[in-house]
C-alpha cells in the first residue's frame, strides 16, 4: 500500500466524480483534499487527461509550504490556491476547481449568483459571492496564490462560514467550491452548477426577479445544515 494511500484514494475519486457529472473536460479543473494529521494536501496532478488518473497518481504537498512530499508527478497549478483556502479555513477538507459552464458564465460576467429560490437555499446560505478582479501585479506575481487570496477576501467578507457558503466564483475565470471532505467539494460543485444554471434561466424568463425572502432562506438553509437540522437520516 502506497503511502498516503486513503488519502489519495478520497482525491482520485473525486477527481473522477467531477467527469462524472460532467463539470470538467479535457484535463481542466482539479479536486484536492486535505489530511491535517499528516499536514498534508492531496491534488490531481497538472495537465493529466482524467482518463490516465489513478490513486497513485496525486500529488502530495506540505500543507504548510506546498513543497512535494510525495508523487513523482508535479501538482496542479491551482494548488497555491487550494493551499491559501485550506490554511485560512480549519473547516475545509476539501477544495475543487471547476469550469462548469453555468457557473463560469456567473463568473466571466463578475456577477454573484442571486439566491432566487428553495433550490439554492438547500445548500448555499445567500447569493453566491463573486471575487474583485485581480490586479495586474498580483497577475503578474503569484498568480494562483493571488487567486486564493481573493477567494478567501470574498468568502469572509460575505460574513458567512466556509461551511454555510462553500463556493465563491473568481471573476473572470470559474468556480472553486469545497466542504468537509472532498467529496462534499464535488457535490457543492455539482450543487453549484446546478443553481446557476437556474438563476440563468429564471432571469431570462422573468429579468429584473428578485431574490427568495429571508425567512425562506433561513428555513429551507437550516433544515439541513446546523444543530437544528432535521433533513435526511441523520449521520
Amino acid at each position: 500500500m502506497t503511502r498516503y494511500a486513503d488519502l489519495r484514494e478520497q482525491v482520485w475519486r473525486a477527481n473522477r466524480d467531477l467527469v462524472e457529472a460532467g463539470l470538467v473536460v479535457l484535463s481542466f479543473g482539479n479536486a484536492s483534499g486535505v489530511d491535517r494529521g499528516a499536514g498534508v494536501l492531496a491534488i490531481k496532478p497538472s495537465g493529466v487527461p482524467y482518463t490516465e488518473l489513478r490513486p497513485e497518481s496525486m500529488v502530495v504537498v506540505a500543507l504548510d509550504d506546498g513543497r512535494v512530499v510525495d508523487g513523482r508527478l508535479r501538482p496542479s497549478s491551482d494548488t497555491p490556491a487550494h493551499l491559501a483556502l485550506c490554511r485560512r479555513f480549519e473547516e475545509v477538507g476539501g477544495v475543487v476547481h471547476t469550469h462548469s459552464t453555468f457557473a463560469t458564465a456567473w463568473a466571466q460576467a463578475g456577477r454573484p449568483i442571486p439566491c432566487l429560490g428553495t433550490t439554492h437555499a438547500d445548500h448555499f446560505h445567500g447569493p453566491v459571492p463573486v471575487t474583485r478582479p485581480l490586479t495586474q501585479p498580483e497577475v503578474e506575481g503569484d498568480y494562483e496564490l493571488e487567486t486564493g487570496n481573493v477567494i478567501v477576501e470574498a468568502l469572509e467578507a460575505s460574513g458567512l462560514a466556509p461551511l454555510e457558503m462553500p463556493a465563491v466564483l473568481v471573476a473572470g475565470h470559474g468556480p472553486f467550491t469545497w466542504g468537509a471532505s472532498p467529496a462534499e467539494a464535488v457535490e457543492n460543485a455539482i450543487a453549484l452548477e446546478t443553481v446557476a444554471a437556474m438563476a440563468l434561466r429564471t432571469a431570462q424568463l422573468r429579468p429584473g426577479v428578485g431574490q427568495i425572502g429571508h425567512g425562506l432562506l433561513e428555513r429551507h438553509f437550516s433544515r439541513k445544515h446546523g444543530p437544528a437540522a432535521y433533513y435526511g437520516q441523520g449521520r
